[in-house]
Formats: structure tokens, C-alpha cells, sequence
């Protein structure tokens, strides 16, 4: 019986220990938004402020109470005491509203979730509310940064990013994740998340460049070029060299470093379809980045006069749909393509069709060999495949450097590629025949 009764008295105890604790967070939530909100009107004198920092505080130990409450008297607790809330805060604010003109919101909807604060912290999991709450005032500390973005943001931009969520938020969870097809090779699900991948690496290398601006220079624009199309900066480039000889050396060096961040962009994916595959592909790729980011250091230290080029734009519209859904086809038609040419020539088809497709683009066979390793391909296979596309990829930016920008691309560019080339096939050959 005593031991019975020292275990409930226990039970008990710690369980008085834990609402206190959530009580308590739901009261620092508060004043940790309420610290922001205070800050922010600061400059205003004490009683022209709707809510400042022991409001918030107060308000979301308010929500942590009322939770309790309901969960321990009755459940009509919550809802009564947040509509109690959201009466108060619109009187307040209606009233500061007519004095000051100021029709915002925010304050209105920042009590209301630092209530929700509370909430969240007694009755679901502390983590998540304080979660929540930082980034709430995250937000709302950030508001001129926002605003400023948003003045900055071009209308295909918004375009693009409402695309990339719909092609990923919405399409993607529709698709059925299951193997149909020739050998099972097609799975709708797997081959639109490669779609979605590309676009949304292709995304983040277009902001990138557009974030850093013309002042970071050829070096800057290079590295994330590389991230979203490093045969697009190819021919800006050397278009713009036959034009401008005098900075043709910076500009052999940037089309150097982007198609060396191609081979980072393959390894990204690999990483990201087929982890496994790393142990085969990091050493070549690795040894065929440095040779092509060695000499292009090497040319912009030596040439470097402090000259500025205009950002290469790779594309008006970050995220075309139509180019993601012919990708998506192209995914499609060279899965089955492979699965048919591995089955009548062996291994020596998917390099043909390596080799094919590295012509006009490197991602779509990379995904798709890297997908096919997931269906029994070997590592070995898919390794040699890609150095093959991608090879064969750099070889055709190497031919159109030259042709476009002259012949004073040929030792600064396609010496470099061809010596990358060879350092692969080095590092590659006893790797294989092990």
C-alpha cells in the first residue's frame, strides 16, 4: 500500500512538474514575440502601443491556462477564452487604427497565434510550438527585408516559383509511386521527383546569380551557372569574347568553372537519388572538377584587372512547365531507351546512349542511370555512362567556345576539358578493372 502511494505521489509530482514547464514556455513564447513587437514600437510612448511585450507574454500564458483548463474542466474553455482574445485585439486595434490610419493586421494576427503559442505548448509538444514561434518572429522582425524582396521579385520570377510549387506540391503527391512499364523501368512518381529536382536546383543557381548581382563578377556567375546551365553561359560567353577580346581570358575562365560545377551538380543528384553511388563517382568527378577549376584560378588571378561583365541570362523564366514537362518525356522515352539497348548490346548500349545524349544535355541521362541503379544496374555501368555524357558534354562547350569565341579559346578552354577528360579516364580505369 505505501509502495502504491509513493509511486501515485510520484506520478503526480511529475506531472505537476510538467505543466509547470509548459506553462512556463508558454509564457516565454510570448515574450520572446512580444520582445520584437516591443522593440519595433519602441519609439512610441508607453499606452499609444496596442500590445507590447508583457501582452504578448501574458497572452501566451493565457493560451497555455485555457488549455489546461479545457482539458481539465471542460473543453468550451479554448475556443471561449481565443474568441475573448480576438475581440479585444480587434476593439484595440480598430480604435488605433481610426487615431493612426494604420490598417495592418499583423499585430491582430500576432496575439492571436502567440495565444495558439500557448496553446500548442500545454496540450501537443513544446518543441513544435517554440518552432513555430521563432519563425513567427522571425517574420515579423524581418519585415523590411520582406517588403524590400518583394519590390525586387519580377513577375516571371513569381511566375516560375508558383510553378515549381505546382509541379512539385501539387503534381508530384498525385503521381502513383509504383514500376510499370518495360521491366518496370517507369515509375510516374520517381520520374516527375527527377523532374522536380532538376527545376528546383536550376531555381535556386537562377537566384543565386540573381541575389549576387553583376559586382561579384565573372567568378561568381560562373560557379552558379554551372548549377543551372553551364552551356547556356558557354555560349554567352563566347559570344561575348569574339566581342570584347580584351577580356576574353576572364571569360575562358568562367566558362571553365561552370562546366566544372556541372560535375558537382551530377554528384548532387547521385547523392540525392542513389547515396551508393558516391563511393564510384566522387574520385573521377572530383579529379576532373579540379583540373578544369585549377587553370580557370590560375587564368582569372593572372588576368583578373577588376573589369565587370554583365549577368549571362540563362533563362527569362527560371521554371518553364513546358521545358519541365518535356524533360520529364525525355526521362521517359531514354529509361526505355536504355532498358531496350542494355537488353540486345549489354552494357554497351547504355554507352551509346550516353554518349547520344551527352550531346545536348547531361541531366536527363544522369538521372536516369542513376535510377536505373536502383533497379540492378551496375555501379560500374552507371559511372562510365556518366563520364561518357559528361564528357561528351563539355567536348561539344568546348567546340563551341572555339568556333564562337576564336581560337583564343582553344588552349584556355579545350585544352583544359580534354586534360579533365583524361584525368577521369585515370582515375576511372583501375577503379573498373578492379
Amino acid at each position: 500500500m505505501i509502495g502504491a502511494s509513493m509511486e501515485n505521489y510520484a506520478e503526480q509530482f511529475v506531472s505537476e512538474q510538467q505543466v509547470i514547464i509548459q506553462l512556463a514556455v508558454a509564457l516565454l513564447l510570448g515574450a520572446l514575440t512580444g520582445l520584437q513587437r516591443g522593440w519595433a514600437a519602441r519609439e512610441q510612448k508607453s499606452g499609444e502601443r496596442v500590445a507590447g511585450m508583457r501582452t504578448y507574454a501574458l497572452v501566451g500564458l493565457l493560451g497555455g491556462i485555457a488549455t489546461l483548463l479545457s482539458l481539465k474542466v471542460t473543453a468550451w474553455v479554448l475556443p471561449s477564452t481565443l474568441l475573448a482574445v480576438c475581440i479585444a485585439a480587434v476593439i484595440a486595434y480598430r480604435a488605433r487604427m481610426l487615431q493612426m490610419g494604420n490598417y495592418s493586421i499583423t499585430g491582430i494576427i500576432g496575439l492571436l497565434l502567440t495565444f495558439s503559442f500557448g496553446a500548442l505548448a500545454v496540450a501537443v509538444d513544446i518543441t513544435i510550438a517554440a518552432t513555430a514561434a521563432v519563425i513567427t518572429t522571425i517574420i515579423l522582425d524581418n519585415k523590411n527585408e520582406i517588403h524590400s524582396a518583394l519590390n525586387r521579385l519580377q513577375e516571371h520570377e513569381l511566375d516560375a516559383a508558383l510553378k515549381l510549387l505546382l509541379i512539385s506540391v501539387v503534381m508530384l503527391p498525385l503521381l502513383p509511386n509504383e514500376d510499370m512499364g518495360l521491366g518496370g523501368m517507369l515509375n510516374p512518381y520517381k520520374i516527375w521527383w527527377m523532374v522536380v529536382l532538376i527545376a528546383s536546383i536550376s531555381f535556386a543557381g537562377y537566384f543565386a546569380m540573381r541575389v549576387g548581382g553583376t559586382e561579384k563578377g565573372i567568378l561568381f556567375t560562373s560557379l552558379f551557372a554551372g548549377l543551372a546551365s553551364s552551356t547556356a553561359l558557354t555560349l554567352h560567353f563566347s559570344r561575348l569574347a569574339r566581342q570584347t577580346p580584351q577580356i576574353s581570358a576572364l571569360l575562358s575562365s568562367g566558362i571553365l568553372l561552370a562546366c566544372g560545377t556541372m560535375y558537382l551538380r551530377i554528384l548532387l543528384y547521385c547523392a540525392m537519388i542513389t547515396p551508393t553511388l558516391l563511393g564510384y563517382l566522387v574520385a573521377p568527378l572530383l579529379v576532373m572538377t579540379l583540373v578544369l577549376y585549377f587553370p580557370a584560378l590560375l587564368i582569372w588571378r593572372t588576368y583578373r584587372n577588376g573589369t565587370r561583365v554583365e549577368q549571362p541570362t540563362l533563362n527569362n523564366n527560371p521554371l518553364d512547365l513546358k521545358s519541365a514537362l518535356l524533360l520529364g518525356a525525355l526521362l521517359t522515352v531514354i529509361l526505355l531507351l536504355a532498358s531496350v539497348l542494355q537488353q540486345w548490346l549489354g552494357n554497351a548500349g547504355i554507352y551509346v546512349l550516353a554518349a547520344v545524349s551527352g550531346i545536348t544535355d547531361v541531366d536527363a541521362i544522369t538521372l536516369s542511370l542513376a535510377r536505373m541503379s536502383q533497379s540492378g544496374l551496375e555501379s560500374r555501368t552507371v559511372l562510365i555512362g556518366i563520364i561518357i555524357a559528361s564528357s561528351v558534354n563539355n567536348l561539344m562547350k568546348a567546340g563551341m567556345a572555339v568556333s564562337i569565341g576564336g581560337r583564343a579559346m582553344l588552349l584556355r578552354v579545350a585544352l583544359p576539358i580534354v586534360l579533365s577528360l583524361l584525368a577521369g579516364l585515370a582515375v576511372m580505369l583501375p577503379m573498373y578493372s578492379a
